[in-house]
């Protein structure tokens, strides 16, 4: 597949999912009416696009696709919910090839010593009716490190093409990547890593 086509469609499919009206689609925006239960991740529908400042001139973007992984949802009492998520290292991507291959490589995430990235929650901690802070331990490069993700609750219902219940969320946050042994050009290419997720969950009872 070509990567910038990859991209360009990554990135224009989370605007979409953010920008949409949840009514438009059939779905409910209340979290509270959202069904509790155990969830998988939906992968066709789950990106992590994370984008670093390179060199001071723009900020580059790049994605991870291929998550797997559980979530357990109460709906009428989401500090009691828990996400646990897996996301291959070598799904990365970027509009250039030879950055692409080289972003597996031992210099940057070494794909091939620790293959997958891994996110397991601690905490809840509600925000708004919509809206939560989730903190958890992010495994990335071998190191596992407490984070904070702002999660927020984009809609629930039936998918009018499969006809699975799912839920979807969006998510944003800052991590430092030297904080996980990635150090490759900093200060050149930021240590700051910003991310933005799109989490969709099919319902499994």
């Amino acid at each position: 597949m070509n990567r910038a086509f990859f991209l360009a469609s990554a990135t224009s499919t989370m605007l979409a999912f953010s920008a949409m009206n949840p009514a438009l689609a059939g779905t409910n925006n209340n979290t509270a009416e959202a069904q509790s239960g155990i969830y998988s991740v939906e992968p066709a529908h789950t990106q992590v696009i994370f984008s670093v400042l390179h060199f001071g001139f723009t900020n580059y973007f790049g994605a991870f696709s291929n998550a797997s992984g559980t979530l357990k949802l109460n709906a009428l009492t989401p500090e009691d919910s828990s996400l646990s998520v897996t996301i291959p290292v070598t799904s990365v991507q970027t509009t250039n090839t030879r950055l692409t291959d080289e972003l597996k490589g031992p210099q940057w995430f070494d794909a091939t010593k620790f293959p997958n990235a891994t996110f397991v929650s601690t905490a809840v901690k509600m925000t708004g009716p919509n809206d939560a802070t989730v903190t958890g331990n992010l495994t990335l490069h071998g190191v596992t490190k407490l984070e904070a993700l702002n999660v927020h609750f984009l809609g629930a219902g039936t998918n009018p093409m499969d006809k699975n219940y799912t839920t979807g969320f969006e998510a944003t946050g800052t991590i430092k990547r030297s904080d996980f042994g990635i150090k490759t050009y900093v200060p050149y290419v930021s240590d700051d890593v910003s991310l933005r997720i799109a989490g969709a969950f099919e319902k499994q009872d």
